[in-house]
């Protein structure tokens, strides 16, 4: 549907009246019925999943102080939000949830948690509308805080990604490993300078949109690095594979040298025997490329991305869009973060993930427009529809025992109605159940109670209604799983 231009006038005295465009602003969108129904089950599901891992929740401001955010992100700052000075304190809308979890640790002395959010983060990105990448979008956030045992807690946020990904149904994936430590030790065995990590950190993170031509180009270019130091970086992050890529790479001599690689190999052999036990290292990758550009990644990190049919058909419909949807979920280790915002500079190690939601919902909007499967967006369970007219107050008498006995009710709210206009109203949005009350019902004590999707009609004594209601519920809601 286009948007409406209307006149509007910016100053008092124009002569010449402006055109006001209706639309959302740019990044940002609607959620028709039926999208907000897909995303209602995807967030039930993660909800379900965390609760499941034993995680309770907190909420933080959707602004922080800007000096909180900055500084913490491999990001320009003119991605973050600044909002104008309101009583002297320069503010920005929140970037992402951890830094924002990171400070609430921090202030309240937190040293031990284990904690889920699910809220909106804004970027001054470039938006790929149908990528799932806007300006205002949805993270859902698990984090593990505390002194634990190594790759304990990391193995299992991996398993929560799984999970999740599992339980949606949109087609395979794999989650790729990787460790600061191992890439650290890495790019110093390569003759990397220590200070130019974060921005090699930066440039390797960008295999997965732009060609190696281009990523060794901006290393060469902009970082100033030799090109035979570049090309040595390359021999590594071309390599990809499971525990063997592990074992290869511990006798490495260029690496065995180097504690970093030593260490961070040391945990991915860890981290890949725990998810043995998990029983999911078939859809675990190690992979020496996927960096995680952001700076606070201390330790393990981890990508989830798709691999299946799925990804080529979210991405076919966003014509100018090639490389589908990226990455669905992310996380890792950052051990150094909160002390960054501790007066006394005390760490809290933590580990955690982001599930994508926003490109989640890419594919599976996607999956639902092929398939054009019809998708409920209401709950309502029984129909209330009167058989002749002057049957208003006995509907509502009704609606209000439904109501009160927890049955998601409707009615119409027209006096007099057509029971085939109610009828196909119940068809239309798939409720199971309609009530038909008439005069006769009435002086006999009943209703009758019509299951839409077999067209039987039983009658049923008021008095057992809500108790014959639920029982029938039941019963569909057997059937139809």
């Amino acid at each position: 549907m286009e948007a409406i231009p209307t006149e509007n006038k910016t100053q008092p005295g124009d002569d010449e009246p402006k055109k006001f465009v209706l639309k959302t602003p740019k990044g940002t969108r609607d959620f028709a019925p039926g999208q907000m129904a897909i995303r209602e089950q995807v967030f039930n599901k993660i909800v379900a999943c965390f609760k499941r891992h034993g995680a309770e929740t907190i909420d933080t401001p959707v602004f922080e102080l800007r000096e909180t955010l900055t500084g913490k992100y491999a990001v320009d700052s003119k991605l973050i939000y600044d909002l104008a000075d309101q009583g002297g304190e320069l503010l920005a809308l929140r970037y992402d949830l951890t830094v924002p979890f990171a400070r609430y640790l921090a202030m309240n002395k937190v040293t031990n948690t284990k904690r889920y959010h699910i809220a909106k983060v804004y970027r001054r990105d470039n938006p790929a509308m149908n990528r799932g990448r806007l300006r205002e979008f949805y993270q859902c956030d698990f984090d593990i805080a505390g002194q634990y045992d190594a790759m304990l807690p990391d193995t299992e946020c991996i398993k929560i990604i799984v999970e999740i990904l599992s339980s949606l149904d949109i087609g395979d994936f794999v989650v790729k490993v990787n460790h600061r430590k191992l890439l650290r030790g890495i790019f110093a065995a390569c003759g990397v300078p220590d200070h130019k990590f974060n921005s090699i950190y930066c440039a390797v993170d960008k295999l997965d949109k732009i060609t190696w031509a281009d990523v060794r180009k901006e290393m060469v270019d902009e970082d100033g690095l030799a090109p035979s130091v570049v090309d040595k970086i390359w021999e590594y992050v071309q390599l990809s594979g499971g525990i063997e890529l592990v074992e290869k790479l511990s006798k490495d001599k260029n690496l065995t040298c180097q504690e970093n690689a030593v260490e961070g190999l040391e945990d991915i052999k860890l981290l890949f025997s725990y998810c043995e036990s998990y029983g999911i290292t078939n859809r675990v990758s190690f992979d020496v490329s996927m960096t995680r550009g952001l700076y606070y990644y201390t330790g393990a990190i981890f990508e989830a991305v798709m691999t299946g049919r799925e990804t080529a058909v979210a991405a076919a419909i966003d014509e100018e869009c090639s490389m589908g949807v990226g990455s669905v979920a992310g996380g890792g280790r950052y051990d150094g973060l909160v002390g960054m915002f501790d007066s006394k500079g005390r760490k809290v190690p933590c580990v955690g993930i982001s599930i994508g939601i926003e490109r989640l919902f890419s594919i599976m909007e996607a999956k639902a427009l092929e398939s054009e499967q019809k998708m409920r967006t209401t709950e309502t369970e029984v129909y209330v529809i009167a058989a002749q007219k002057g049957m208003v107050e006995e509907r509502l008498k009704l609606c209000k025992a439904l109501w009160d006995a927890d049955i998601k009710t409707e009615q119409s709210y027209k006096k007099n109605t057509k029971m085939l206009t109610e009828f196909q109203y119940c068809e239309q949005n798939g409720i199971p159940l309609a009530i038909i009350i008439g005069q006769s019902e009435i002086e006999a004590g009943i209703i009758k109670l019509k299951i839409m999707a077999s067209g039987e009609e039983r009658e049923v004594k008021r008095c057992d209604m809500i108790e014959e209601i639920k029982k029938v519920l039941k019963t569909e809601r057997t059937t139809n799983v």
